[in-house]
C-alpha cells in the first residue's frame, strides 16, 4: 500500500509539471505572437489550456494606416502537433465554446468573433468596412498568425450565417485550410431570396402547411383581442418597438411563424386548431415566432448582420397574398423584407459576389464537407451538389437548423464523414 501511494503521489506530480509545463510552453508561445494580447480562462475538458485573445485588425486590410480594432478570440490548446479548427463566427462570441470537430479531430480550436460584433467593434462603426472581403480577411490574419505555432493540419467550421462565413472565407483564401465544413449554411443570391417561397409550399405534408396557416389566419382574424394580449406580454418582457410599431411587429410575427416553424423543427401534431382557446394559440405561436426578434433591442442588436443581408449576403422576404385584407400595417402589394437596416438605411444588394462564389463552388470547391437538416427552411439555399468537385454533402432526414449535427448522424453517416476526414487530412481518427 506504502509502494502505491508513492506511485500515485509520483504520477500526480509528474501529471502537474507536464501540465505547467505546457501551459508554460503555450503562453511563451502567445506572448511572442504579434498583434495578440491573452489572458487565461478556464480550459475545457480535453484541452490543455484556454486563452481569451483580442488580435489587431485593420479596420480596411486594404489600407492598413485607416486604423486599427481588435477582434476577439477563444484558444483552446490541444497541443502544437495537434491540427487546428478555426471557428469562423457569424455574430458574436461572448463565451468560450467548444465545437464538435475540435474533440473529434483532437484539435486545437481558435473561435473568432465576427468583426462589427460583440466586443469587435471598431470606433466610429463605419460600415462601409463590413463586407465579406475585410471579414474574411480578419480569419486570414489570425490563420498567419497562428501558423507560426500551429504547423499541421488546419479545419474551418462554422454554423448558420457563421457556416456562410466559412464558404466566403474558403473562397477569398483558397490555400489557409485543409477542409471547410459549413453547418446549415445558405448561400442566398438574391435580396428577397424566391427558393425560400419554393421550400415552404413542398416541405412537410399539405395538412401541416394547411395548419400553418390556419394558425396565422386566426391570429390576423381576431387581430384587436390578440394585440391587446401581446402589448401586455410585451410590456412584461420590457420590450419597446420604434424601429417598427406594434401592429407591423406583430404582422412580421405572424408572417416569420411559417419560417420559423420549419427552421427551428417544431411539431406538427401539436400546432393547435382553432377549437382551443385563442390563449392557447397564443401561447404556441409566441414558442414559434418570437414577438420579441421584432423589438427595437432585437433589431438594434443585429443590425450588422441586417447590413450585411442587405449589402451582400441576402435574405429573404414574406408572401403577403394569402392574407389580403387582413394586413392593416405591412404592404401587400411588393412582398416585406426580413431585412432591417441600421438607421433605416437603405439597402443596395449586389448579387454578383455570391453568384461567383456559387460558380467557384460548383467547379473548384474541393475539400468541403456540407453539413445540413433537409427540413431546415434554410436549407432552400444551401449548397447542392454539382458532380464536378469531390465535396461531401449531408441532407440529414427531418432535421432542423439546430439539429444537424455530427452527434445526431446515423452510424454510416459519420463513418462517411469520419472517412473523409481522415483522407483528406492524412491522420486517423479513433
Amino acid at each position: 500500500m506504502k509502494h502505491l501511494l508513492t506511485a500515485i503521489i509520483f504520477f500526480c506530480y509528474v501529471n502537474l509539471a507536464f501540465t505547467q509545463q505546457a501551459t508554460t510552453n503555450i503562453e511563451t508561445a502567445l506572448f511572442n505572437l504579434p498583434d495578440v494580447t491573452f489572458k487565461k480562462i478556464d480550459t475545457p475538458e480535453g484541452f490543455e489550456a484556454a486563452y481569451e485573445l483580442m488580435v489587431r485588425q485593420p479596420i480596411d486590410h486594404k489600407y492598413p494606416e485607416k486604423g486599427y480594432f481588435y477582434q476577439k478570440v477563444f484558444l483552446n490548446h490541444k497541443g502544437f502537433d495537434r491540427p487546428t479548427v478555426i471557428v469562423t463566427e457569424g455574430y458574436q462570441r461572448p463565451t468560450n465554446r467548444v465545437y464538435e470537430l475540435s474533440p473529434l479531430l483532437k484539435a486545437n480550436q481558435l473561435d473568432v468573433e465576427h468583426r462589427y460584433f460583440g466586443d469587435s467593434k471598431p470606433e466610429p462603426l463605419d460600415y462601409q468596412y463590413l463586407n465579406l472581403e475585410q471579414a474574411t480577411a480578419d480569419l486570414h490574419h489570425v490563420n498567419q498568425i497562428f501558423r507560426e505555432i500551429y504547423k499541421g493540419k488546419w479545419v474551418s467550421t462554422g454554423i448558420s450565417k457563421g457556416g456562410q462565413t466559412t464558404i466566403y472565407y474558403r473562397y477569398f483564401f483558397p490555400a489557409d485550410v485543409d477542409v471547410a465544413v459549413p453547418y446549415v449554411a445558405p448561400l442566398n443570391q438574391s435580396l428577397e431570396e424566391q427558393r425560400i417561397y419554393a421550400f415552404l409550399d413542398t416541405v412537410g405534408t399539405p395538412e401541416c402547411r394547411a395548419k400553418i396557416k390556419e394558425v396565422q389566419m386566426r391570429l390576423l382574424k381576431n387581430r384587436q383581442e390578440v394585440l391587446t394580449k401581446l402589448q401586455w406580454f410585451a410590456k412584461g418582457a420590457g420590450q419597446k418597438f420604434t424601429y417598427l410599431t406594434f401592429e407591423q411587429a406583430f404582422e412580421y410575427a405572424v408572417l416569420e411563424y411559417q419560417f420559423s416553424f420549419w427552421q427551428m423543427g417544431n411539431d406538427c401534431t401539436k400546432i393547435p386548431d382553432n377549437k382551443v382557446p385563442l390563449d392557447s394559440t397564443i401561447s404556441h405561436f409566441l414558442t414559434v415566432s418570437d414577438l420579441g426578434f421584432f423589438s427595437d433591442d432585437q433589431i438594434a442588436g443585429y443590425s450588422s448582420h441586417y447590413f450585411q443581408a442587405g449589402d451582400e449576403m441576402g435574405y429573404y422576404g414574406y408572401r403577403t397574398e394569402d392574407f389580403k385584407g387582413l394586413l392593416k400595417a405591412l404592404p401587400i402589394a411588393s412582398h416585406p423584407s426580413a431585412v432591417f437596416m441600421p438607421n433605416k438605411l437603405p439597402t443596395h444588394f449586389n448579387g454578383e459576389l455570391p453568384k461567383k462564389v456559387a460558380n467557384w463552388l460548383d467547379t473548384w470547391g474541393n475539400n468541403f464537407i456540407y453539413i445540413n437538416g433537409d427540413s431546415d427552411t434554410w436549407s432552400a439555399t444551401a449548397v447542392r451538389p454539382s458532380g464536378k468537385t469531390n465535396a461531401v454533402f449531408f441532407f440529414m432526414p427531418k432535421t432542423s437548423h439546430g439539429g444537424a449535427r455530427i452527434k445526431k448522424m446515423t452510424k454510416a453517416e459519420r463513418e462517411k464523414l469520419v472517412t473523409t476526414l481522415e483522407k483528406w487530412l492524412g491522420m486517423e481518427i479513433e
